[in-house]
């Protein structure tokens, strides 16, 4: 995530600035036109939901109850790789209800591997694809097995046998992410499925939510029709997952309707790609792997471009939620001493994305938010070039703090000049991130619990 979305011709957002996103990805905010022609776009608009429909909404209420590049698939996808209308995504998630039954027939391990077995056989799975879904069977079963759940046997089954239809689902017939992708909840509930996949991975006796009480400061400012951006730190694919399990009781809404902003890695992967498709995303194609297919490379802009206009109009709409993540890609260990830290923000990814707010027109506010859950699903030790990842996976405690928002305009009031305050403004975000995070690390690896919390973080479990 080392690079920004880019754009051409005098109407195009100017040179391009990192703002970071999900899954090391990039995009473009370093001028954010108030004109109303930027709008101007043949593709469809959003709604967004008002203020008034927002308060009709009870917030409070019950939460509702991977990874290998290949041949045969990036041929589909290239072949379907620019962003599309909802209309051509919609018919392929219809198609595949009634598509090959082979792992959801499983009754039993060996069926089940077998049957990936079969698929590779017959040639619908790529070999190597083929081998990916089997490695993560064997990691995603052992780490369940760690939780000690007497039902793990039933758990890893049930959950193991519909993650491998919907990859070979979608090996079929490739589903294709608009600029905005809206959560799939119908017919198949791809939000609900990815919810069931993290839950027997997070030990949640030993998982925490620091300052609980900004959440529901959260809530209500979303109701108010006020936009909220969550500048974060970065540690998993599972992040989205992760962070939706750990508010789905507290803070509803937030948990089903924050919006990702996701790189392209993950709506291509082929064992990433069901799990995206159960949340809200503003997609885009990250400049660090722009020039990967040179005779693609207007198409990533172009699409960019889209996602953007798609942004603000989110934005100009009110009520919304953001989650993006400044560094510019997954924190990672320090080589030498293996510990982990939030990776530093990019200043000008939190300046762009605080210049995209304020110019919305709805109030907007910041806020920082920690992150701690690398145990569960870690990245690769160093940034990876092509599709397709190991999953290593654990049964392991995860942590979620938020701190009060930080105002812009108060921290400039001390600056001699404007990149000075947006220097500060970035470090006064890393810093209150990366103090929650070494309390959550306190409280988990550290095993303090409770007793972590600090005058500026307060440590709670609110699914007990």
């Amino acid at each position: 995530m080392a690079s920004s979305m880019s754009t051409t011709g005098p109407s195009s957002v100017a040179q391009a600035n990192p703002l970071c996103l999900s899954k090391k990805t990039m995009f473009n905010l370093s001028s954010v036109p108030s004109s109303s022609t930027f709008f101007s776009t043949s593709y469809p608009r959003v709604s967004s939901a008002s203020p008034a429909k927002l308060c009709s909404i009870s917030l409070r209420s019950s939460a509702r109850n991977l990874a290998c590049s290949c041949s045969i698939y990036s041929l589909k996808v290239k072949a379907k790789e620019e962003l599309v209308d909802s209309e051509d995504s919609s018919s392929s998630i219809a198609a595949s209800v009634s598509a090959s039954r082979t792992f959801l027939n499983a009754r039993t391990e060996n069926e089940l591997l077998s049957g990936i077995r079969k698929e590779a056989e017959a040639g619908s799975l790529p070999s190597n694809l083929a081998i990916g879904m089997e490695e993560l069977y064997h990691t995603y079963k052992n780490a369940v097995f760690q939780s000690g759940d007497p039902r793990a046997d039933e758990t890893v089954l049930s959950t193991m046998s519909v993650i491998l239809d919907r990859v070979y689902l979608d090996i079929m017939d490739p589903f294709v992410f608009q600029p905005y992708h809206k959560a799939i909840r119908e017919p198949f509930d791809y939000y609900k499925f990815g919810q069931n996949y993290i839950r027997p991975l997070t030990d949640l006796r030993n998982s925490y939510v620091g300052n609980i009480s900004l959440f529901y400061e959260m809530e209500e400012k979303l109701k108010q029709g006020h936009n909220i951006v969550l500048m974060s730190n970065h540690q998993t694919e599972a992040d989205p997952a992760i962070i939706a399990l750990l508010l789905e009781t507290a803070v509803p809404y937030i948990a089903e309707n924050l919006i990702y902003v996701a790189g392209d890695r993950v709506i291509t992967d082929p064992l990433c790609k069901p799990f995206s498709m159960g949340r809200n995303l503003i997609c885009v194609y990250s400049k660090k792997h722009m020039y990967d297919h040179p005779e693609l490379v207007e198409m990533k802009r172009s699409a960019n471009t889209r996602s953007l206009k798609e942004m603000t109009v989110l934005l100009r709409g009110g009520s919304q939620i953001f989650w993006i993540a400044p560094s510019g890609g997954r924190d990672r260990p320090d080589p030498l001493t293996g510990e982990w830290v939030p990776a530093p923000f990019d200043v000008s990814s939190a300046d762009n994305m605080r210049r995209l707010v304020e110019h919305a027109g709805p109030p907007g506010h910041v806020y920082p938010l920690a992150i701690l859950c690398h145990d569960i699903m870690p990245p690769p030790r160093q940034v990876e070039k092509e599709i397709g990842e190991r999953r290593d996976i654990s049964f392991s405690g995860a942590g979620l703090s938020a701190s009060p928002e930080i105002s812009f305009s108060e921290i400039s009031a001390t600056c001699k000049n404007s990149e000075e305050a947006k220097e500060a403004y970035s470090q006064t975000l890393y810093n209150s991130v990366t103090e929650q995070y070494n309390v959550l690390k306190s409280a988990i690896h550290g095993q303090k619990g409770f007793e972590a919390s600090t005058p500026n973080v307060s440590l709670l479990q609110p699914w007990i």
